[in-house]
């Protein structure tokens, strides 16, 4: 399997972290799958995330461009209001 230089990897990492929560899984998926064997691995060390994560965002990839959640995304540290 063949690695990121440094460079790449900053790059990456910060386009991962600007991403939404299922952006994110898509797009480590996406990476995942151009290092074929050891890349879930590799790429879930490289962003910080578990490996499942990586292998759902392939289940997301597989069903697009069908989305059940469409234009919904969860804002990072959301707030729950409480109903009155």
């Amino acid at each position: 399997m063949t690695s990121y230089s440094p460079k790449v990897a900053r790059h990456m990492k910060a386009l991962y972290d600007s991403l939404s929560e299922k952006d994110r899984r898509r797009y480590a998926a996406v990476e995942a799958e151009k290092l074929d064997h050891g890349g879930v691995q590799y790429v879930a060390d490289l962003f910080g995330c578990d490996p499942e994560t990586i292998r759902h965002g392939v289940e997301n990839i597989e069903q697009l461009p069908i989305d059940a959640a469409g234009d919904r995304v969860r804002v990072k540290g959301g707030v729950v209001r409480k109903l009155s």
